[in-house]
C-alpha cells in the first residue's frame, strides 16, 4: 500500500532545512540504512536549494514536495513555478550554474549520484518538476 506526505513551503532559504527533515522523517518510518537516508536527504536539500536560487531567482514563490513509499521504494517529486530550464541537458551538465560564481554547478550530478533514478521536467515560464526515486534495500 502506498503511503504518502505533500508539502508546500514558500522558497525562502531557511526551508531548505525544513524539507529536508519533514522528508527525512517520513522516509525513517520505513527502516532505511543512515547511509539511505543521508542520501535522500541531500539529494532533497540540493533539489529545493535549484527552487529557491534559480527558479525563483530575486521572488518568493512555492515549492511542491511530494514523498511517497510504495514496497521499499521512495519517489520524491519537487515541483517549482518558477522560470524553468531552457535546456535540461545543459543545466544538468556538472559545473553549469545560472547562480553565479557562488553556486558549483553541481546540483542535478548531487541529486542523480544519490538517488537510483532522477528526471527533470521543464517548461520556460511554467516552472520544473524534479523526480527522485531511490529503492531501500
Amino acid at each position: 500500500m502506498k503511503d504518502e506526505i505533500k508539502l508546500i513551503i514558500p522558497s525562502r532559504s531557511n526551508n531548505e532545512s525544513f524539507a529536508r527533515v519533514a522528508v527525512g522523517a517520513f522516509v525513517a518510518r520505513f527502516d532505511p540504512t543512515l547511509e539511505e537516508l543521508n542520501d535522500i536527504k541531500t539529494a532533497v536539500s540540493e533539489a529545493v536549494t535549484n527552487c529557491i536560487v534559480h527558479a525563483y531567482r530575486d521572488t518568493l514563490g512555492m515549492i511542491y514536495i511530494t514523498v511517497s513509499a510504495d514496497g521499499g521504494k521512495i519517489k520524491i517529486r519537487i515541483r517549482d513555478r518558477g522560470c524553468g530550464i531552457p535546456d535540461i541537458e545543459k543545466a544538468k551538465e556538472p559545473l553549469f550554474t545560472t547562480g553565479g560564481e557562488e553556486r558549483a554547478g553541481l546540483g542535478f550530478a548531487v541529486m542523480e549520484s544519490f538517488t537510483d533514478k532522477m528526471t527533470v521536467r521543464s517548461t520556460v515560464g511554467k516552472g520544473t518538476t524534479v523526480t527522485l526515486q531511490k529503492r531501500l534495500k
